[in-house]
């Protein structure tokens, strides 16, 4: 591995704590505007990231995916969020759902105006503008894989949250038996998956979904 593999591995690194970091303080701000001040009175309205850090999701497997595979993801740790405060029950799960996608959402835009802004810098090789342009190419991917990864309507993902909205009684009732399994089965869509359908599809999802959206913001292949 190149020194120029490890600096990219560092700053994918790097770039996660923020992404993830404002995702979940996005959730707490919203809930707070929705009348739940859960997050607030245990301190989580805030960017200091050592309120949101979890040994194993936010450093150590985004560590590992980095080192081994040359990409990874993590999560922060949940902001606690009482849903029975709010006087909509499925509007106030979806908009604070939402909020955290959103958040990267807006996130990915700003970086891949930036990756535009800068032009032709990713084509001179080691110059300060060239590594800023990566670290902006690197966050907007960043934050586009970690808004559609949450958006997938299982447990403990966002999309868990904004699904209900959609659903009438006789559904609601009928995914809150399966919404128990559903880190079980996320677990199974991604591990399990690829071996038995003979294909990713996760992989499948992220080509159709961020991969379209990273070309669009940053105007890079």
């Amino acid at each position: 591995m190149t020194s120029s593999d490890l600096l990219i591995r560092g700053i994918m690194f790097a770039l996660l704590l923020p992404a993830i970091v404002l995702h979940e303080v996005s959730h707490g701000y919203v809930a707070y505007r929705l009348g739940d001040t859960t997050a607030k009175d245990a301190g989580r309205l805030t960017l200091n990231p050592l309120k949101h850090i979890d040994l194993w999701g936010t450093i150590l497997l985004p560590l590992l995916m980095v080192a081994t595979l040359g990409f990874g993801f993590g999560y922060a740790k949940p902001v606690p969020i009482n849903p029975y405060r709010f006087k909509d029950y499925r509007k106030g799960l979806f908009l604070t759902g939402i909020a955290g996608p959103t958040t990267n959402l807006l996130l990915a835009i700003v970086s891949g105006i930036g990756v535009r802004l800068l032009g032709g810098a990713l084509a001179t090789p080691q110059t300060a503008a060239q590594w800023i342009a990566v670290g902006l190419f690197l966050f907007c991917n960043m934050n586009l894989t970690l808004m559609f990864f949450n958006l997938i309507p299982l447990p403990p993902l966002d999309g868990s949250r904004v699904l209900p909205l959609f659903l009438s009684d006789n559904a609601m009732r009928t995914y809150a038996k399966v919404e128990q399994y559903g880190f079980i089965i996320l677990l199974g869509v991604l591990f399990l998956a690829p071996r038995y359908l003979g294909f990713d599809p996760i992989d499948r999802y992220f080509a159709a979904t961020v991969d379209p959206l990273l070309r669009l913001f940053t105007g890079q292949g």
